[in-house]
């Protein structure tokens, strides 16, 4: 298990303008990543083409479509994996679905498991039932998306199998600053792993502001990277020795509680 490099993508969404969003995103992207072997791991927002929006009839996309395409080439350019969430149609169902996209252009997918329901997100979408866990030139990678953030059950870390880093992609309003920052810390320290959250900029057609704050921690809840409230392309390097040092004096999660989700 080597060190892994990690780039998170805090920008300011166009609204329902996936072309000028990947329009931007290149341009960020080609800005702070010149070339490949500059990073491992690209993270992108939480509906990183049009915002959070609930207009799913409109603006999703049936799966697999252009946006996979547009995350094929770019994994393929930067020689690493590249996520973040999107607005899909698949098998008559809309849901806020993950992908995780690697430079060989093989993906996985997530589907958001907790619906944001002050938003009626669950009466647009069709929640996932199944998390995923994605190894990646040797980390262990739970990727999960905003409101998942408030239930520790589903971000828990499995001692038998536990993961290495635990990411959520969002958009995650100026209101709720406070919880994200607390819950970001809650989520590393119980999990004794690495954690990084990707919120957006700016202001969306509904009036929320967003002021990102995006973060990247350790397995003590201890700040290594913090974004401000700009567009910006974050960039660290994970180092892989701390974690297995810290895992050993510190074998929390061998006296976790067991139990079956349904």
């Amino acid at each position: 298990m080597k060190d892994l490099t990690v780039s998170m993508v805090q920008l300011n969404l166009h609204w329902h303008d996936p072309a000028a969003n990947l329009e931007l995103l290149d341009v960020l992207l080609a800005s702070a990543l010149s070339g490949p072997g500059r990073t491992d791991l690209i993270i992108l927002p939480e509906m990183f083409t049009t915002g959070f929006s609930l207009d799913a009839a409109t603006q999703a996309e049936d799966f697999p479509g252009s946006t996979l395409a547009w995350l094929q080439a770019r994994a393929a350019q930067y020689d690493a994996v590249i996520t973040g969430s999107i607005l899909s149609r698949a098998d008559g169902h809309y849901y806020n679905r993950l992908l995780w996209v690697r430079p060989d252009g093989t993906f996985s997918y997530y589907d958001k498991r907790h619906l944001f329901r002050l938003a009626g997100e669950q009466e647009v979408f069709t929640a996932g039932t199944a998390p995923l866990l994605e190894e990646w030139r040797g980390w262990r990678i739970r990727p999960l998306i905003c409101y998942d953030l408030r239930f520790p059950v589903w971000s828990r870390n499995d001692p038998a199998q536990p993961y290495d880093l635990l990411l959520y992609v969002a958009n995650w309003p100026e209101v709720r600053a406070t919880a994200w920052q607390v819950l970001l810390r809650a989520r590393a320290i119980e999990n004794s792993a690495y954690t990084a959250g990707v919120n957006r900029v700016g202001t969306d057609e509904n009036g929320l502001v967003y002021n990102g704050q995006s973060a990247l921690l350790d397995m003590r809840g201890e700040y290594l990277a913090q974004a401000g409230n700009m567009q910006d392309v974050l960039s660290h390097t994970l180092r892989a020795a701390p974690l297995r040092e810290f895992r050993q004096h510190n074998p929390f999660l061998l006296d976790a509680d067991k139990f079956v989700l349904d």
